[in-house]
């Protein structure tokens, strides 16, 4: 897809999203009754990048639905959500851990990912690891134990659960260069993986080269450091 093309298909859906801001808050004048509209609006705010005004829809929704439980704890997903997406990773967390049991399993899995993007591996793991528990099948829970994993250099593990990713989305370019990465960790053959992300994502595929080549120079200390002990 080229430059001016992708430029295009920004900008019409900056169009779409725009005018769906302008019918959810023609909905919400009329209808401000109706707490999904709120939830939405944000979500569509959260897409133009507007998350200060996605928090503060969310902020005045809180107050307006405060007597319906179950509604209250959608909106504090939703608000979650808005702070995630602005890489505000502590708030997002704080909003995530007060989740009922209605949304629990989809609040541990954000705050496996909340955790992982603020650089926490040990914390992200137990929070996909409870994930997966509920949805053992589930490629993009699958996907975050696997990584966190991989970041804490448990590639044994790491390959389990890749494979079982790889069993349900064969053809996903990231999770075969990954794999990639750690068969060549752990010996094992791992050009296949390679070939098969080039060919499924190549922009992920390009992003991971500078990993590559850090991989590379440890299997080759590590090699060094091997036959120095044999000698």
């Amino acid at each position: 897809m080229t430059e001016k093309k992708q430029g295009r298909e920004r900008d019409l859906k900056k169009e779409r999203s725009e005018q769906m801001v302008h019918k959810l808050v023609q909905h919400i004048d009329s209808h401000p009754g109706d707490a999904d509209a709120y939830y939405e609006l944000a979500t569509v705010l959260v897409d133009l990048n507007s998350f200060d005004q996605a928090e503060e829809l969310l902020m005045k929704a809180l107050g307006l639905f405060a007597t319906q439980p179950e509604t209250v704890e959608k909106l504090h997903y939703g608000l979650g959500n808005v702070y995630y997406a602005a890489q505000e990773y502590p708030k997002a967390i704080a909003q995530f851990d007060q989740l009922g049991q209605q949304l629990k399993g989809a609040g541990y899995l954000m705050l496996a990912q909340s955790y992982m993007a603020s650089g926490d591996h040990k914390r992200a793991l137990v929070f996909a690891l409870t994930a997966l528990a509920s949805q053992p099948k589930d490629a993009a829970t699958l996907q975050l134990v696997a990584e966190n994993l991989l970041a804490l250099g448990n590639m044994a593990q790491a390959a389990t659960y890749y494979d079982q990713l790889l069993a349900i989305v064969p053809d996903s370019g990231r999770a075969n260069f990954d794999r990639g990465l750690v068969a060549m960790v752990q010996g094992e053959p791992y050009q296949a993986y390679f070939d098969q992300a080039k060919r499924e994502d190549p922009t992920y595929y390009e992003k991971g080269q500078q990993r590559l080549a850090d991989i590379e120079r440890f299997v080759q200390t590590q090699r060094g450091t091997d036959q120095n002990k044999d000698k």
